[in-house]
C-alpha cells in the first residue's frame, strides 16, 4: 500500500485539499491512536518488574543514542534546529514489532536462541523502545509547535508528561471498573471507551497546544486498564479488547500506509532530500548498532548472537508510518501562516520516514529470517525431538496393540 500510494501521487491520481485534507489528517490521527493503544495493551506489568538490567538498557540506550545521532547529523549537515532534529530522531528510533515479532516467534518455535532467551529479550525490549520513542517524539513536537519563548517551549515537555500521565492514569482507572466485568457487553463497552477516550486525548491535546500529552495519556490509560482487567480474570492469552484493536488495525494499517505513500511525489523530490534521508538513516543506525553492542557486551551472548540482536533491532515500519506525517500536518494546520521553512522540514521528515521503511523493513525481515539459523544455536532444544519421540511411541504402542489383537484372534 505504501508503494501504491507513491505511484498514485506521482501519476497525478491523488490530489486533495480543503475539507478532504482535514479528513486525511484525522484518519492518520486515528491510526496513530490505534498503535498507541496496542502498545499500552501489550505491556505486561509482571514481566516489566522482572526485566533484567540488560533488557532495560536495550530498550532505552540504543533508542536515545539513535535519536541523538540523527539530531546531530541533521543539525550539522542540514542546519536543522535541534528540536526538529530530535523529533526526527525519535521518529526514526522506534523499531517495528509488526516486522520483528512474527519472525522471532518463528525462530523461537524451532529453538534458535532459546537457550539464552534471545527472542524474549528482543521482544520485551522492543515494546519499551517504541513507547520511549513515541512519547519523546510527542514531547518534542509539542515543544516545536507551542508558541512562545525558548524557555516556555522547553517547559512544555515536563508539563505534557505530567498531563499525559495524569489523564492516562485517571481514564485507565475509570474504564478498569466501568463497565462492571459481569456486564453482558463488557468487551464492546471497554473497547469503545478505551478507543474514544484515547482518540479524545490525542485530538484534545492538540486543541490546547499540548500535543505530546495525548499520546502519553493514550499509552498510559491502555496499560492501566489492561493491568486491572488481567487482575479481574483476563490474561495475555485471553484479552478480547486487545483482539478487537488488532482487528481494527487490520483495516486501518493499509489506509495508513496508502495515505503516507500518497504524500510522496517522486517527480517533485529533490536529490538533496534523498541524500539527506540516506545520510541521516544510515548514520543514526551506525550509532544505534554501536550502542546496542555496548548494551549487551559482558552478557552471556557471543558475537554471533550480538550481531543477530542488532539485525533484529533494524526494521522500521508502522511507527514511522504513523508519526512521519504528523509534523507536516501540524504545519499545514496553520494555513496561510505556515512557515515555508517548517513546511519544507515537514515534507523532508515524511520523505525520510518513507525511506527508512523502504530501506530497513525488507532488509531487517529477510536478514532475521536468513541469519537466524546461522547466528543462533538450537543445541539442546528438545521440542521437536520430544514431539517426534512421542509420535513414534504412540505409533509403536498402536502397532503393538494391533499385533496383540491379531494374536488373540488367532488363538480363538
Amino acid at each position: 500500500m505504501l508503494i501504491a500510494g507513491i505511484v498514485l501521487r506521482t501519476c497525478g491520481f491523488y490530489k486533495i485539499s480543503g475539507v478532504y485534507l482535514e479528513i486525511v489528517i484525522k484518519l492518520r490521527e486515528a491510526a496513530l491512536t490505534t498503535i498507541l493503544i496496542k502498545a499500552g495493551l501489550g505491556l505486561d506489568a509482571p514481566a516489566l518488574l522482572k526485566l533484567s538490567f540488560t533488557v532495560l538498557k536495550l530498550a532505552f540506550v540504543p533508542c536515545l543514542a539513535e535519536a541523538a545521532a540523527a539530531a546531530v547529523i541533521a543539525h550539522v549537515c542540514f542546519d536543522y534546529p535541534y528540536f526538529w532534529g530530535f523529533m526526527l530522531g525519535f521518529m526514526l528510533s522506534a523499531v517495528s514489532p509488526a516486522v520483528v515479532v512474527p519472525t522471532l516467534l518463528s525462530l523461537k518455535s524451532e529453538g534458535y536462541g532459546e537457550s539464552k532467551g534471545i527472542s524474549t529479550l528482543v521482544i520485551a525490549a522492543s515494546g519499551l523502545d517504541d513507547i520511549v520513542a513515541i512519547s519523546l517524539f510527542g514531547v518534542f513536537q509539542g515543544m516545536i509547535f507551542t508558541p512562545g519563548s525558548i524557555a516556555s517551549q522547553i517547559s512544555v515537555g515536563p508539563i505534557e508528561m505530567v498531563m499525559g500521565l495524569t489523564v492516562g492514569i485517571l481514564w485507565g482507572l475509570f474504564i478498569a471498573f466501568i463497565p462492571h466485568r459481569d456486564d453482558a457487553y463488557v468487551t464492546a463497552k471497554r473497547t469503545i471507551l478505551l478507543g474514544a477516550g484515547s482518540l479524545g486525548a490525542v485530538l484534545g491535546s492538540e486543541k490546547i497546544h499540548y500535543g505530546g500529552a495525548g499520546p502519553l495519556a493514550c499509552i498510559t490509560s491502555a496499560f492501566i486498564a489492561s493491568f486491572a482487567w488481567k487482575n479481574q480474570g483476563w490474561s495475555n492469552s485471553y484479552h478480547p479488547v486487545a483482539d478487537n484493536f488488532s482487528t481494527i488495525w487490520l483495516f486501518i494499517q493499509p489506509v495508513l500506509f496508502g495515505l503516507i505513500g500518497a504524500e510522496i511525489d517522486l517527480l517533485a523530490l529533490h536529490s538533496e532530500t534523498i541524500a539527506m534521508g540516506f545520510i541521516v538513516v544510515f548514520g543514526a543506525l551506525i550509532v544505534r548498532f554501536a550502542a546496542c553492542v555496548l548494551c549487551v557486551l559482558g552478557t552471556k551472548l557471543n558475537w554471533k548472537e550480538i550481531l543477530f540482536v542488532n539485525l533484529a533491532w533494524l526494521p522500521k515500519a508502522t511507527v514511522q508510518a504513523a508519526l512521519g506525517p504528523e509534523p507536516l500536518d501540524k504545519v499545514r494546520s496553520s494555513g496561510e501562516n505556515a512557515d515555508p521553512a517548517d513546511l519544507l522540514r515537514g515534507q523532508q521528515l515524511l520523505t525520510i520516514a518513507v525511506l527508512s521503511i523502504l530501506i530497513t523493513a525488507p532488509i531487517g525481515s529477510i536478514g532475521i529470517s536468513i541469519s537466524g539459523p546461522y547466528l543462533l544455536s538450537n543445541e539442546g532444544w528438545e521440542g521437536d525431538k520430544e514431539k517426534t519421540k512421542s509420535i513414534e511411541g504412540a505409533d509403536t504402542a498402536m502397532h503393538m496393540s494391533e499385533g496383540s489383537e491379531d494374536v488373540e484372534r488367532a488363538k480363538v
